[in-house]
This record gives structure tokens, C-alpha cells and sequence, in this order.
């Protein structure tokens, strides 16, 4: 049988499409691998912040900002996206926004706080629109039963541009500190290096991916946050017919706010509590990239298999085991294990949750869907690596307290994604507006 079926895909959607629109995650996962997880973040608390006590609660309040942001905007953009059929416009415009934010950073040096956080605010603004934008493709290009392989399709390729980017980023830093060079001079080349992959990559999406949506009788005339504000009332409760969907937000909130703490606070956990080096953080989530590919590409294929809840259902159990393993380690050794069992559950359980997203999504209003998507994923990271910061905080600066308190939101997302009916939550979908 052939790894990516023809079958797989609707009528109509050609395979160097979908590649088109996989080059997007290709695209922008070197701005969460590099930005977020494995430089920036530890480069912002010991390099711009001078390792000062806020430092840590600095990073991940910069970072509750911008989804705060996220969450007051987003599903009225995406609502606009489907009344116009403006998604890969708006895509277009999100992306330029990101790559010169991103660009911004490496300008950023020691002592430089508001310039940092002013542009991961934005850069991380622009990369949650497009994330969700891209999302909203998905169910037009994947059949219903298809929709967990072709998701996991577009995130395993976009872990591949993770390790891409990470991989360049690591040549370059190991050739620095050989040369005795800072990081004040090797960090801003590594985000030249991310926003130029960036731009570069989502090329190859803009020319081959196809707007297949047609504009909407009425389109929106709204303009401003007024309006953002009132569209997402109407949204939330709109949304709220849609009971299944609704409590996959939920549960995603929970699961994705622990998601959230690993991303961001990874390279920090390393660095803080295991004493890594910079070499070996970016070594780590190398690591954690290869793992995190096999874990979207063979998951998408399982899940279409034995269904959309019990396979979420199965990563999040796998979530539950690394946060203890994190927590309990002492040494490097242990924690390379934990860090792989990150990356196979990263990989397949933010595959899983899109695809279940997009199987409840109706036709007509899959970019506003996919919106209230991300209004769940930005919350949970307004929740989860603030929490990871509290507890540090409260802790005297014990990071394997806060790890292990980070599996608490496993818990609760698998409590909840078990009163997620997926059959009742498709037929919703299927009823006519």
C-alpha cells in the first residue's frame, strides 16, 4: 500500500498540493523549534535578562501576551477568512509578519527586555495566525477517513523543517563557540537563519496551494476590536450547538497548555535543572524533532485506523509517563529517554487534535472553526507556562517540581477528551447552517 494514497486525498486535490500546503509546516515549525524551544527562550532568561529572578516569569508572560492577543482576534479573523475566502491572503500577510519580527530578534542583546519582548509578542502573533490559516486547509484537502494521515503528513514534514533549521543553526554554533565567539554574537545569527528558512519555504505553499472557498453572500463590513470582540461572542456561542466540538476545546486546552510548557520551557528545564550546555539543549530537541516525526507520520496512519478519541486518548497517556520521567531524572541518561517519549507524543498528539478539529468542522466555516481552535491553544498557553513560572517561582527555582505539576494538564485533558462523543461531533458538522 503506498504511503500516500491518491485515495487519501478529496476530489479534485492533486499530491504536489498537498506537498504545497506541507511546506507550510516545513515552513514555520524552525520559528517554535529555534525562537521558542531551543535558543531564544534560554537566551532571553540568561542572556537578555542577565538570569535576574523574573527572568523566567518575563519569557512566559511575553508569551500569555501574545496569545492573549491571538485569543481576541483570531476567530474573527477566520470568520472573515470564510465570508471572503481570504485564507491564503491572510496567510500571505502572517507570514511576512512573523519573518520580520523574527528578524527583529537578532537584534536583540543583553539588557535588551522591551525590545525582546515586543518582538516575540508579535513574531509569536503572526506565527499563531498562520498556523491556524494553514489548519483550515486541511479538511478541503483530506477525505473524512483520511484526515489523521494527511495531518500527520503535513506535521511530520514540518518537524523535518524544525530539524532543518535547528540543524543549520547548530553547525553555526558549534563553529562560533569554537572560535570563541559569545552568545550575543551566534543567537542573532541563528533567528537570520530561522526567518530567512521561513520566507524561503513557504514559497513553494503560496504557488501550488489552491483558496478553493468561495466568498460568502454577506461579507463581514466590521472593521476594528469592537467587532473582534462581538464576532467572537457570536462564534462562542454559535459553537456551542456544536457540543462535541466544544468540549474538544476544552480538552485541548488542558492537554495543549502542558504541550505549551514543553515547547517553551525546555531548553530552560535543561539548562536550570540538568545543567545542559547550549550544544547539547539544541543536540536535545534535534532529538526530540526525530522522534516527534515518527510520531506524526505513524500516528496520522493509526488514529485513521482505531479512531479519532482513542488516539488522542493514547498520547496523552504517553504525555503523563515523560513529565514523571522529567521530573525523576538526576542525570542526563534518563532525560534523554524522556525527551524522546516528548517528541513521539508532541508529533502525534498535536497531529490527532487538528485532524479531530477539522472532522468537526462544517463546510462553510472551517477557517472560523479552526479560529475557535486556536482561541483553545493560545489560552492553554496563557495557562501552562505562566503555571510553570508560579511554581518555580513559589519553589525557590525548583524546575522538577514544576515538570511534574505540568502532568496534571494530561490528566485533565484525558478526563475531558473522554466525554467527547467524535460520531455525534461529525453528524453536527454535517448539518446544514
Amino acid at each position: 500500500m503506498a504511503l500516500f494514497p491518491q485515495e487519501s486525498l478529496n476530489e479534485g486535490v492533486r499530491k504536489r498540493e498537498v506537498f504545497g500546503w506541507a511546506m507550510y509546516d516545513f515552513a514555520n515549525s524552525g520559528y517554535t523549534t529555534v525562537v521558542l524551544t531551543a535558543v531564544f527562550g534560554a537566551y532571553f532568561v540568561g542572556g537578555v535578562a542577565g538570569n535576574a529572578p523574573w527572568a523566567t516569569m518575563a519569557w512566559t508572560g511575553a508569551l500569555a501576551l501574545s496569545s492573549a492577543m491571538v485569543m481576541l482576534t483570531m476567530p474573527a479573523l477566520g470568520a472573515l477568512a470564510d465570508l471572503r475566502a481570504a485564507k491564503k491572503r491572510l496567510l500571505m500577510f502572517s507570514t511576512a509578519g512573523c519573518v520580520l519580527t523574527t528578524l527583529a530578534l537578532a537584534s536583540v542583546g543583553p539588557g535588551d527586555v522591551a525590545l525582546a519582548v515586543v518582538a516575540v509578542v508579535l513574531s509569536n502573533l503572526f506565527y499563531s495566525y498562520g498556523e491556524s490559516l494553514i489548519a483550515a486547509f486541511l479538511p478541503e484537502l483530506a477525505r473524512r477517513d483520511s484526515l489523521g494521515r494527511v495531518s500527520g503528513w503535513g506535521w511530520s514534514f514540518g518537524y523535518f523543517g524544525g530539524m532543518f533549521t535547528l540543524g543549520l543553526s547548530l553547525v553555526y554554533v558549534i563553529w562560533a563557540q569554537g572560535e570563541g565567539l559569545p552568545a550575543t554574537h551566534f543567537v542573532p545569527v541563528t533567528m537570520l537563519i530561522t526567518a530567512g528558512i521561513y520566507a524561503l519555504a513557504s514559497v513553494a505553499t503560496f504557488a501550488l496551494l489552491r483558496e478553493r472557498a468561495v466568498p460568502q453572500p454577506k461579507a463581514m463590513q466590521q472593521r476594528g476590536i469592537a467587532a473582534s470582540l462581538t464576532r467572537l461572542r457570536q462564534t462562542w456561542r454559535e459553537s456551542l450547538r456544536f457540543k462535541d466540538f466544544g468540549r474538544l476545546l476544552a480538552c485541548a486546552v488542558a492537554y495543549q497548555a502542558g504541550i505549551s510548557v514543553v515547547i517553551v520551557l525546555a531548553a530552560v528545564y535543561a539548562e536550570q535543572a540538568l545543567g545542559f550546555k547550549q550544544t547539547q539543549t539544541m543536540t536535545l530537541i534535534f532529538l526530540v524533532n526525530i522522534a516527534a516525526v515518527l510520531g506524526a507520520f505513524g500516528w496520522g496512519y493509526v488514529q485513521d485506523r482505531i479512531g479519532h478519541r482513542p488516539a488522542l486518548a493514547l498520547t496523552l497517556v504517553g504525555w503523563i509517563v515523560m513529565t514523571l520521567l522529567a521530573g525523576l531524572s538526576t542525570e542526563a541518561n534518563l532525560f534523554w529517554v524522556a525527551a524522546v517519549i516528548a517528541g513521539l507524543c508532541m508529533g502525534s498528539s498535536q497531529s490527532a487534535g487538528r485532524a479531530m478539529a477539522g472532522a468537526f468542522s462544517p463546510e462553510q466555516r472551517r477557517a472560523e472553526f479552526y479560529g475557535l481552535w486556536t482561541f483553545a491553544t493560545r489560552l492553554s498557553a496563557i495557562v501552562g507556562p505562566p503555571t510553570y513560572g508560579v511554581v518555580t517561582l513559589l519553589t525557590a527555582g525548583n524546575h522538577r517540581i514544576a515538570i511534574i505539576s505540568t502532568g496534571l494538564f494530561f490528566v485533565l485533558g484525558l478526563a475531558l477528551l473522554m466525554r467527547v462523543n467524535v460520531p455525534r461531533g461529525m453528524a453536527a458538522a454535517d448539518v446544514p447552517a
